[in-house]
This record gives structure tokens, C-alpha cells and sequence, in this order.
């Protein structure tokens, strides 16, 4: 079996591992609000909080 091996652009490769550290950021952020904040950054009332606390039960981190 042959291996090709093809030189790829790197810049297409900053901008992949740019992409995906912007995604994983995003989602450490998210899991952090749903799963954490209990109120101290998103003070928007109790319907952030009532969602919030839905995902908490829906991903099933222990919230009380």
C-alpha cells in the first residue's frame, strides 16, 4: 500500500487551528454558563436563570 504524502498551505492551516480554538472556546463558555454560573454572569432575570438551570438538568450536572 502507498502513502501519498501532499504539502498542504499554511495558512489554510493557521486559519483550521484558528477555527477550531475559537470553536472550543465558544463551548468551554457555553458549558461554563449552563453549567456553572448559577446566576453570577448572566443577570438577566429569572428566565435566564429557569434555562440555565433546564440545561444543568438536561446534561445532568448537579445544580441543588
Amino acid at each position: 500500500m502507498a502513502t501519498v504524502v501532499t504539502k498542504g498551505n499554511s495558512t489554510e492551516s493557521a486559519a483550521l487551528a484558528l477555527v477550531v480554538t475559537a470553536v472550543i472556546l465558544l463551548a468551554f463558555i457555553v458549558l461554563y454558563l449552563v453549567g456553572f454560573d448559577q446566576g453570577a454572569i448572566s443577570r438577566s432575570g429569572m428566565y435566564m436563570h429557569e434555562l440555565m438551570h433546564d440545561g444543568r438538568h438536561l446534561l445532568g450536572l448537579p445544580c441543588h
